[in-house]
């Protein structure tokens, strides 16, 4: 059996188990469930808790009803390391945070095997912490599951349609997308790009480029999916790191969204 530690434990969110599942209850109970919101799909930002940490609890919060009922968690987020052309899976059997291990869902990773923008790469995962900041609001929100890990990388939106079509399974399935908006804007200026950015989103246009999302090849591939299939999307939290943590003359954007 192989582990791929954390990265990030320590920088991006505390590596100490008992300081992380208290910063983790104490962003989730700033938010509340939205009332007939059962979530397919979570789109949430990926940057240290410090900055997102509660823009993205509140999309977390939404699962309250499902921590029984979802057993598997598909979690695509973007490649900020590696050169990627598609999807890669790791070779890893299992992703380990402070607050305990997560077993890569194998039946996944064969039924993948026979898409051909999906491999694995154990290189695209070791230092990514676009999928791993979101493992512990996973682990503190939901009970037992197994984990499929997507870094994308190039990637049209019908490329990751189909590789989440494949795995869209039922209700004990759950699809989250990781990616943040504009980058290193003034605020005023972020604060608008934003607002496209989500309206885009909300009317589920997969036309999203790197200066708006650093997650929009995931996110393109889901808006194309999920217009096909007719879902609703629901608009949750907004922010930047210039409301939270960071300096107004140089923002990261923030937000998070449900489909159902």
């Amino acid at each position: 059996m192989t582990i791929r530690q954390p990265a990030v434990a320590g920088a991006f969110y505390p590596a100490n188990r008992s300081a992380l599942t208290n910063e983790l209850s104490e962003y989730l109970n700033q938010t509340n469930p939205v009332a007939g919101l059962v979530p397919k799909v979570l789109v949430v930002p990926h940057a240290g808790y410090i900055y997102s940490g509660a823009t993205a609890a509140a999309g977390y919060r939404q699962l309250t009803a499902l921590r029984d009922t979802i057993k598997r968690v598909i979690v695509l987020g973007p490649s900020h390391r590696v050169p990627l052309q598609g999807l890669a899976l790791p070779e890893s059997d299992v992703f380990l945070t402070p607050l305990g291990s997560l077993e890569i869902d194998q039946n996944a990773k064969t039924q993948l095997s026979t898409l051909s923008q999906v491999h694995s790469s154990e290189a695209a995962h070791e230092l990514e912490h676009s999928l791993e900041v979101q493992l512990p609001f996973l682990q503190t929100t939901l009970d037992d599951f197994t984990l499929v890990p997507l870094v994308v990388g190039e990637a049209s939106p019908l490329a990751v349609a189909e590789v989440l079509e494949s795995l869209w399974g039922g209700e004990e399935t759950l699809i989250v997308i990781s990616t943040d908006l504009s980058h290193f804007l003034n605020y005023e200026n972020a604060v608008s790009k934003d607002h496209t950015t989500i309206h885009h989103i909300e009317q589920m246009q997969p036309v999203l480029d790197g200066e708006q999302a650093c997650g929009c090849r995931p996110l393109n591939g889901l808006l194309r999916l999920a217009k096909e299939k007719g879902m609703s999307l629901h608009t949750l939290a907004y922010c930047n790191s210039g409301d939270t943590a960071g300096d107004k003359n140089r923002v990261v954007g923030y937000a998070s969204f449900a489909l159902q």
